[in-house]
C-alpha cells in the first residue's frame, strides 16, 4: 500500500485535508505523481510545477510543500503540505 496525505494551509490554519491510497504495481515515481494528481483533482486544483527546492526535499524527506509559485493559477491557499505517509514494504 502506498499513502500520501495531503493538506491545504493558510495563515497557519488547516484549510482541508485528505488520504489518498494507491494499490498499484507501479514504479514509486509513478505512485507520486497519480497520487498528486488525485489530490488536485479532490481539491479542484491544477497540477503543481515541482520546482527544483520540491524535488530536493521531497528526495530528502519524502515531503514537500506547493507554494504559490508552483501553479499556474492563483490558490486560496499559503501552501499544499504533500507527504508520502506509507510507502510499499
Amino acid at each position: 500500500m502506498f499513502r500520501v496525505w495531503a493538506r491545504t494551509f493558510k495563515n497557519n490554519r488547516m484549510l482541508r485535508s485528505t488520504t489518498v491510497e494507491l494499490d498499484i504495481d507501479d514504479t514509486r515515481t509513478h505512485k507520486v505523481f497519480k497520487a498528486l494528481e488525485m489530490v488536485c483533482e479532490e481539491f479542484d486544483l491544477s497540477n503543481p510545477i515541482w520546482l527544483d527546492t520540491n524535488i530536493q526535499e521531497f528526495q530528502r524527506i519524502a515531503r514537500t510543500r506547493f507554494r504559490a509559485d508552483s501553479f499556474v493559477e492563483s490558490i486560496e491557499f499559503d501552501y499544499l503540505d504533500f507527504y508520502v505517509i506509507e510507502e510499499d514494504s
